[in-house]
């Protein structure tokens, strides 16, 4: 069975128009199927044409209505917990994922992948969208090793037993593919059409590219350094600790063979206090080996 997930919000003329497409495609693969929608928080007035839909469709389409906006994180995950298939299928709502490119990720899981990511050809978001984008799967590719060209795809393809090793919360999902890839999963691309807004408007603004560069930095920590914190901060700790014992023993130096006055040398609080931090850093990372050690041993 296959479960279309389709968060969306205020995507009142574009709904219509996905779910008929999405009708044909579906009929066309000739599988069980359902369609899961997960408003989050609209208010565009979209629930008369859903509902109509609904009854003029013999489809499994389920509405699921959050009381506010969350987020698209939320959304997915809400998604999940309603869907009964075991291949699962993100999808945008705004029209810009083709419905007619499910039969190729289809195609690479019956060929035996576990996940499938859509790399968007011909891009028609913006210069500041493509900008940030590049970036980010730069980053990713050669930081963080990432096997995709287009991890910021929302069209993904996968088989729900890959949820079973995977952490979904907040806006993690953008690193869903990472995370699968980790856990040993075979994880693939297709080329998928990206087409153009037809109604509504995009939810990306400066402020989304902001949290995308924090939630960045957090994927870089939790997937290379969750289960050996001390290897994050213990260089960090240690390099400003070696800095201020280097600055107060040079200091210390003066003092005892040059009678230099140290209360002349503001660079003296510097090098204790690089002393103090670098200790305190290095501790973090051993509280938290410490708590990585206690969670593993309970399970």
């Amino acid at each position: 069975m296959i479960s279309v997930i389709i968060p969306f919000y205020n995507e009142k003329n574009n709904l219509p128009i996905l779910l008929d497409q999405l009708k044909i495609v579906l009929s066309e693969i000739n599988k069980d199927s359902e369609i899961i929608l997960v408003d989050d928080g609209s208010t565009d007035g979209y629930r008369l044409s859903v509902v109509g839909y609904q009854e003029r469709n013999r489809f499994d389409i389920r509405l699921i209505k959050h009381r506010k906006r969350f987020g698209k994180g939320r959304a997915l995950q809400t998604g999940l917990e309603h869907a009964g298939g075991e291949i699962i299928v993100f999808m945008d709502a705004d029209l810009q994922d083709d419905p007619r490119d499910l039969k190729y990720f289809l195609a690479k899981i019956d060929q035996g992948y576990d996940f499938i990511n859509g790399a968007r050809k011909n891009r028609q978001d913006n210069s500041q969208i493509k900008l940030y984008s590049k970036i980010a799967n730069w980053f990713l590719r050669t930081v963080m090793h990432s096997p995709y060209t287009d991890i910021n795809c929302g069209y993904k393809v996968f088989r729900k037993e890959v949820l079973g090793e995977s952490v979904l919360y907040a806006n993690n999902f953008r690193f869903f593919p990472l995370a699968a890839s980790y856990r040993g999963f075979r994880v693939g691309e297709v080329a998928v059409n990206n087409r153009e807004r037809r109604s509504g408007r995009s939810k990306f603004g400066r402020s989304k590219l902001m949290i995308g560069i924090f939630d960045t930095l957090t994927a870089y920590f939790i997937f290379r350094f969750s289960e050996a914190p001390l290897h994050f901060f213990g260089p960090i700790g240690g390099l400003l600790f070696v800095i201020g014992l280097l600055i107060t023993g040079y200091l210390i130096i003066e003092r005892l063979f040059f009678r230099m006055l140290l209360y002349r040398r503001p660079i003296l609080q510097i090098g204790v206090l690089l002393i103090i931090v670098g200790i305190q850093i290095i501790m973090t990372g051993m509280i938290g080996e410490l708590i990585v050690y206690l969670n593993k041993r309970k399970s």
